[in-house]
């Protein structure tokens, strides 16, 4: 059987001209179909079988280091089977190079957003779930792209941060050590206060709030003789820091209330001006 003469042989090996040296055949553009859908089959699988063996924290982690993975895996396909197809992209790349260079400028920060998305699943610096800090806003991770990073603030509000941001910007990674994060809240008595009572008593309330850890024991630091007033802070341990603001709340109310009970005053900046009335004679 002569199978250049099958009319379907010869219109999968018709050539189509995309440029001066550039020609692609059907043939060609149903191999580079077929390989991404056994790339994403078997991508498919792998994503099944890694989370069937990870735990719930580093499924979320998984997710976001497994999208990087994919562009990757899909760029390395192309450029194998077009490679081994025979098409020659040399023209294309000559004739392209003005406008790529061109594109390149304008898209300066775009790439710069992407390989800091690179870096940022390299080094580990990140990871969804994080709480960060990052030029004076406070989120949770939610999940980590190839140009941004998104994060939800306590007010739930999204932060779309461009990844760039993590390299320029200082960084606050607030669960890169554990979830345990210390914090404090200070609080001034008057001068003929008891300080035995007043340490006793922070460190009571401090473990009576259900977010403080009780582990790590809190404690009370005498801080100074101000002007006006003894100064303490109650230095505690909490383990949902995205509740800090609230915490600190309540802890200041609880602290306003007992020292209404007990009759212990929180002074306030005052200061004594004497007038003399002098006759000049």
């Amino acid at each position: 059987m002569n199978y250049s003469q099958n009319p379907l042989i010869r219109f999968l090996n018709i050539e189509i001209p995309l440029g001066d040296s550039i020609s692609i055949t059907p043939r060609s553009i149903l191999i580079i179909l077929f390989a991404f859908i056994i790339t994403w089959l078997v991508l498919k699988a792998i994503k099944k079988i890694v989370h069937k063996t990870l735990a719930d924290e580093a499924k979320i982690k998984f997710k976001s280091i497994f999208s990087f993975f994919n562009y990757f895996v899909y760029i390395v396909v192309t450029l194998v089977t077009i490679d081994t197809l025979g098409i020659d992209l040399t023209g294309f790349y000559a004739a392209s190079a003005a406008l790529l260079v061109g594109v390149g400028l304008a898209l300066q920060t775009f790439i710069q957003d992407i390989i800091s998305g690179v870096f940022i699943i390299a080094d580990q610096a990140v990871h969804v779930g994080d709480i960060i800090q990052i030029d004076g806003q406070i989120g949770k991770v939610e999940n980590i792209k190839l140009r941004t990073t998104r994060a939800v603030t306590r007010d739930n509000k999204v932060l779309i941060i461009p990844n760039h941001m993590f390299l320029t910007k200082i960084l606050y990674n607030w669960t890169e050590n554990g979830a345990l994060i210390r914090e404090s809240v200070s609080v001034g008595v008057a001068y003929n206060s008891d300080v035995e009572f007043i340490q006793k008593s922070l460190i009571k309330l401090a473990l009576d709030h259900p977010l403080i850890h009780k582990e790590n024991k809190p404690f009370v630091l005498f801080e100074d003789f101000g002007d006006n007033a003894l100064k303490f802070t109650i230095v505690f341990s909490m383990s949902n820091s995205f509740n800090l603001h609230k915490l600190k709340s309540d802890l200041r109310f609880a602290i306003n209330k007992f020292f209404k009970e007990n009759n212990i005053d929180i002074p306030f900046p005052q200061r004594t001006v004497t007038i003399t009335n002098n006759k000049y004679q």
